[in-house]
């Protein structure tokens, strides 16, 4: 999925597309790759594939990246 990272002013922070990842212990992790190379790393998927914490976790990483928070994750399935 491609997706925007949008501040609340409209300004596109990044670019990149949505990933799930592996973990070494089997868990999910839901990720963001940006055009730009950087890997985000968010939370872990719950088992019945609940991706609330995981996007909680991938929140929280945008916040320490950009220091920003209300981000809009905007995203785009083609």
């Amino acid at each position: 999925m491609r997706c925007a990272v949008i501040s609340r002013a409209g300004q596109v922070l990044a670019n990149g597309r949505l990933m799930l990842h592996e973990t070494e212990t089997g868990d999910l992790r839901l990720d963001l790759a940006t055009d730009g190379g950087r890997l985000l790393e968010g939370g872990l998927i719950d088992p019945d594939g609940d991706m609330g914490a995981a996007s909680e976790g991938l929140s929280q990483r945008f916040f320490e990246v950009w220091g920003m928070s209300d981000l809009i994750l905007q995203v785009t399935v083609r």
